[in-house]
């Protein structure tokens, strides 16, 4: 009686073992199929940004025909203000399209687009210079919500200068994938505020911008900063490869 009683806990210990490892098994491919449907939701988005540019650009290519002869027609009138006034016109059509920039990560494309394009809707000046890196070791919720932060904080201070202008860069430096938002302001913001503590009324919600993208970088043993130089505000992260 003994005997079988041994024997029926080391079966339920060996059946209990098992099922550990196929829920460890479960979880890790639960969490696989989570980062699969997070890319083909981002390719899908990106594919509708390229197709809604390209439509732009089609449509302002068959009208630049019609565009040239009103030009043209003003000039043979000598009413060089229309003609000025008419190229202006065309040349804030052009300004509205902007390139789709490919970075070979479709979820760092999707966010970096849709944020610069955000930017400019709002009258800020954008550049980016951008390498192509996986950011492999990150999860892409994590991912996702990191440079997100960083690129709505800095859209949020932009909208109180008066020559706005915003400056991603995404490059691999010594062993890290770094992310650089450059945000131009007028004063400096961390004498007025060194803890970045948000003014918002909201507190808890803005707050959580900064408190996040710290949290995020540390879990994944990396490192983030923030300080001023040349007129910038800078928020940098560095996580490692």
């Amino acid at each position: 009686m003994i005997g079988k009683r041994k024997d029926l806990e080391k079966t339920y210990e060996e059946l209990l073992k098992k099922y550990d490892e196929l829920f460890a098994q479960y979880s890790e491919l639960n969490l696989e199929l989570g980062e699969i449907k997070v890319n083909t939701d981002n390719i899908e988005k990106q594919e509708e940004e390229i197709h809604a540019l390209h439509e732009s650009m089609r449509s302002l290519k068959h009208d630049m025909k019609n565009h040239l002869m009103v030009t043209l027609s003003y000039l043979n009138d000598n009413d060089v203000d229309a003609a000025k006034s008419y190229i202006s016109q065309i040349l804030n059509k052009l300004n509205a399209i902007h390139s789709y920039i490919e970075t070979g990560n479709s979820l760092l494309n999707h966010i970096l687009n849709e944020k610069l394009n955000a930017a400019r809707e709002s009258g800020i000046d954008v550049k980016a210079e951008v390498e192509n890196l996986a950011f492999e070791k990150m999860e892409a919720i994590d991912f996702s919500a990191l440079f997100s932060n960083m690129m709505d904080n800095a859209i949020e201070a932009s909208l109180s200068e008066d020559n706005p202008e915003i400056i991603v860069k995404v490059a691999k430096v010594r062993g890290y994938e770094t992310i650089v938002v450059k945000n131009r302001v007028s004063h400096s913001v961390l004498a007025a505020n060194p803890e970045l503590a948000t003014t918002k009324e909201d507190a808890n919600e803005h707050g959580r911008g900064v408190a996040q993208i710290k949290s995020i970088t540390e879990k994944y043993s990396g490192m983030c900063d923030f300080y001023e130089e040349d007129g910038y505000f800078v928020c940098s992260a560095f996580i490692p490869v």
